[in-house]
């Protein structure tokens, strides 16, 4: 016995160990080991934690700031769009563009209200600056608006300054092409452009834009490239005012 002992000492030794060791964390559920764990982790994930609650927290101040930011800018649009009075109507209804598709960006708008607002086809849309286009469709809670930078829209148009006449092409952008009925001379870059006496489809007077560059073509009337005084890209308010387009015979 003696001799076995002194052979399988070591081993018996261990498996002692090993079952005392697999008794104590059963029995206790290994409570020490978790509580040796917490020890040496915790310093360590507490400041993980306060990280991530900085960080989110940062980023809960960052969009709340982006959020102020933005209703100020929709007050300030809204605030000027209801101070805006064009050729001195002031039946028009305020309504907010909530559709525009990347593709037609220059040619179409849809506005959040309609005919439960009033609205009909054939109204005049304006915004801060002057004209903007005109109903082309109506729902009872939205319209759809035709603008004057679409290549398919004309608006009858006058030199201000000495009541030159033509008509204004849209180019899918911020400039547009003003085209005169008759071989003029006196035009210069800068001069007003509005909408014509003679306009079918707009009334006379609303401003349109400004004289860029001209184009004095021989034998024919002249171009004229013309910036639209209305920050098309940028609206998100505009006017509806009632009118009725002039019957073409």
């Amino acid at each position: 016995m003696n001799r076995w002992w002194d052979k399988h000492k070591g081993e018996t030794l261990g498996v002692m160990a090993a079952l005392s060791v697999a008794w104590l964390f059963k029995y206790f559920q290994a409570a020490p080991m978790m509580e040796l764990y917490y020890l040496v982790v915790s310093p360590f994930t507490s400041e993980r934690q306060l990280l991530l609650e900085d960080h989110l927290t940062n980023a809960r101040i960052l969009e709340l700031e982006q959020k102020l930011e933005e209703l100020e800018q929709q007050n300030a649009q809204f605030q000027k769009i209801v101070d805006y009075q064009p050729f001195q109507s002031k039946s028009g209804v305020i309504a907010p563009i909530i559709g525009r598709n990347m593709d037609s960006w220059w040619h179409q708008v849809i506005l959040g209200k309609g005919t439960n607002d009033g609205i009909q086809k054939g109204y005049i849309v304006t915004g801060i600056g002057g004209a903007v286009g005109r109903v082309m469709g109506v729902t009872p809670n939205t319209s759809q608006i035709l603008l004057i930078s679409d290549p398919n829209s004309r608006v009858g148009a006058v030199l201000s300054r000495n009541r030159h006449m033509g008509y204004l092409q849209g180019k899918s952008s911020q400039n547009a092409t003003f085209s005169f009925f008759t071989k003029v001379t006196d035009v210069k870059p800068g001069d007003a452009i509005a909408t014509s006496p003679l306009s079918n489809l707009y009334p006379p007077g609303i401003p349109i834009g400004r004289i860029k560059s001209i184009r004095f073509n021989p034998g024919t009337a002249p171009e004229a490239e013309v910036e639209l005084t209305v920050p098309l890209e940028l609206l998100e308010w505009v006017v509806v005012h009632p009118f009725k387009p002039k019957l073409v015979k």
